[in-house]
């Protein structure tokens, strides 16, 4: 299993993952080192686990959010997807509809032929 390792908050820290995942895992820490930093800045010199947890309070909000955002996008992607099988179910019935019409059309003009050619 590879390691590596990053650096937040002026701190390194080992850390395994999964083989190929070593990429994604320097942009997540670089990510965590970046929100501290800003809240660093923003509050001065405060306690490191309290950065931490109001670091991942954070993330977590934003996960919270971005689940909430997915679950409104899927409820409106079935919305339309029920109307567009409702649209599709209507144009079927149109289609049923023009075409029974017209072999009753082409009904009623082979009686007429027959009537004409029998006189």
């Amino acid at each position: 299993m590879p390691q590596i390792v990053v650096t937040i908050d002026e701190k390194t820290y080992r850390m395994a993952c999964g083989e190929g995942e070593e990429a994604h895992l320097t942009t997540l820490a670089a990510e965590v080192d970046g929100r501290i930093a800003e809240l660093r800045q923003s509050f001065g010199q405060i306690d490191d686990l309290r950065l931490m947890v109001m670091a991942a309070i954070m993330g977590s909000d934003e996960l919270f959010e971005a689940r909430r955002r997915i679950r409104e996008l899927e409820g409106e992607i079935a919305e339309h997807s029920a109307r567009s099988q409702e649209f599709d179910g209507a144009r079927h019935e149109d289609r049923t509809r023009f075409v029974d019409s017209l072999n009753e059309t082409a009904e009623a003009l082979e009686r007429l032929g027959a009537r004409l050619g029998d006189r």
